[in-house]
């Protein structure tokens, strides 16, 4: 029994782990849906097909977040962003995403995107080099090798699986079924080569840390998106799903997880 228990905990403690693995915030990035251009709404009648069987649940849990994200995370990032300079946090930003190159290249390569895999695998090998572990990006700035997005997600929609119900995560928001199961899979393959994955505090601290940081490059889109929006929760469902459309070199929602809000940029 007490063996069970022992290993019970462990199991947990892995599916925790490869969570916070998967939870930085590349689901924020700027430019991606401009929400003031009428074009942003063309095809919006795909979203009164979206399965969203427990949107009650969805709804509390929506909630939940974003009292979350406005009493905690917010306050936290605001504090953060007048002590640590914006160049040093886009550093920051750089070395995370930069970890998570060999997962998009592997994911790359699942979906058939052979061009895509090798753009990736020259983009860690370049800013894991020439940019010090990361910290800089010279594969995008002096090579122009642009960033490729791919996730176990994708990889899944790729292979025939489709999205199963639309999720409100808890902490870590709009998501489905299906890219719930990708992430957390993406979460399991970075921990196989990030040195702090086999103590659960270090990371926990660490990315959290990672979600704060990159909060504190996108300060006030949240609440400016709220601040338009009659019904917030649709908007950023719509907003999930919208994105989901893009191209699949472009859209990457559901690459990983996040505490922050979904990749929406109502403002170019």
């Amino acid at each position: 029994m007490l063996k069970k228990n022992c290993a019970h905990k462990v199991l947990m403690r892995l599916i925790v782990l490869a969570v916070l693995v998967a939870a930085p915030a590349h689901l924020y990035a700027a430019g991606a849906v401009d929400f003031l251009d009428d074009a942003s709404y063309e095809g919006a009648e795909h979203f009164e097909s979206i399965y969203d069987p427990l949107e009650p649940f969805n709804r509390v849990m929506f909630t939940f977040n974003d009292r979350l994200y406005l009493w905690v995370i917010d306050p936290v990032a605001t504090g953060y962003s007048k002590v640590v300079p914006t160049d040093f946090r886009t550093i920051i930003s750089n070395f995370f995403y930069n970890l998570g190159e060999p997962v998009r290249s592997v994911n790359c390569l699942l979906q058939g995107r052979l061009a895509d895999s090798g753009l990736v695998l020259s983009r860690f090998l370049i800013n894991s080099t020439a940019g010090v572990f990361g910290l800089a990006d010279p594969a995008g700035n002096e090579f122009k090798i642009k960033r490729v997005y791919a996730s176990l997600g994708q990889t899944f929609s790729v292979w025939g699986i489709g999205d199963g119900v639309y999720l409100v995560v808890p902490i870590l928001g709009p998501s489905t079924l299906r890219d719930l199961t990708g992430s957390v899979g993406d979460g399991f393959a970075r921990g196989l080569y990030t040195p702090w994955s086999d103590d659960f505090s270090t990371t926990s601290a660490i990315y959290g840390s990672q979600t704060i940081n990159e909060v504190s490059l996108r300060l006030g889109q949240y609440q400016d998106m709220k601040a338009i929006s009659l019904d917030p929760y649709v908007a950023f469902r719509n907003g999930y799903f919208q994105l989901r459309q893009k191209s699949p070199r472009t859209g990457h929602v559901g690459e990983f997880p996040a505490l922050t809000p979904p990749d929406i940029n109502y403002q170019q």
